[in-house]
């Protein structure tokens, strides 16, 4: 694919859950930086396909690579294939992959609980642990944790998702204490609302509130959320680690009183 500016020129990038549609923004925005992308995706095979051959065919690198991140030796062979992929190499790790239930705090099962920490906070854990080993023998690197405004701004049935976006945030400053010193840099991205398929069919009325409190009148786009991740992964961003970036249109600043 060719490159914007080529910001990411020469990087190879592991980007989770690039079959939705967070995902695949982000990766094609690495390949069109000039990054090769390992397209990864749990299910969501043919649109992970998709996304790697538009990068395919606009002339940039990509593969896909399946994996159960909520599976430790399945994320750590998703963090070999890929680096094995490029040439031993692994520059940019995106942790994207998540779900997103709603459940009624009252009513929600340990089990439920635990399957959300476990799908959006310890495969967080799981594939930058193993990307860091990677990235320590090969001049460092960056990894991006794609958290939520729900971190700090807690709605309605998602618990459970705003804990683990909370945790996420707070993992990734404690993983650029830890792993700053062999050159890697961990952040997080915590977007607002990202239109979707569908989205102001199936949520009229959030999609409704939502255009009433943004400053700049719109929903974000995936491309936005990708924009984010490329400037933290990018040579630009060589001084930033620890940082959550807010993309969210302006939102969290609208006063709640």
């Amino acid at each position: 694919m060719p490159a914007v500016s080529g910001l990411l020129a020469g990087q190879v990038a592991l980007v989770t859950g690039a079959g939705g549609g967070i995902g695949g923004g982000i990766a094609l925005r690495f390949a069109e930086e000039g990054a090769a992308v390992a397209v990864h995706c749990r299910t969501s095979v043919e649109a992970a396909r998709e996304v790697a051959a538009r990068i395919r065919d606009a002339g940039g690198r990509a593969v896909v690579l399946r994996a159960d991140l909520t599976d430790e030796d399945a994320a750590r062979r998703l963090v070999r294939e890929a680096a094995e992929w490029g040439g031993g190499r692994l520059t940019a790790l995106v942790n994207n992959a998540g779900v997103q239930p709603t459940r009624e705090l009252a009513g929600m099962t340990a089990a439920e609980w635990r399957a959300v920490l476990d799908a959006n906070l310890s495969s967080v854990f799981m594939c930058t642990q193993a990307a860091a080993e990677v990235m320590r023998e090969t001049g460092g690197g960056s990894v991006t944790h794609i958290a939520s405004i729900e971190a700090t701004h807690p709605a309605p049935l998602h618990a459970h998702y705003c804990a683990s976006k909370a945790a996420v945030v707070m993992h990734a400053r404690s993983a650029a204490l830890e792993y700053g010193p062999h050159g890697i840099r961990v952040n997080t991205v915590s977007p607002g609302l990202i239109d979707g398929d569908g989205l102001a069919e199936t949520w009229p009325e959030g999609v409704r509130r939502w255009q009433r409190a943004v400053p700049t009148g719109r929903l974000g786009r995936p491309e936005d959320v990708g924009d984010a991740c490329v400037f933290l992964a990018c040579p630009l961003a060589s001084w930033i680690t620890g940082h959550d970036l807010v993309v969210d249109g302006g939102v969290s600043a609208r006063p709640t009183w």
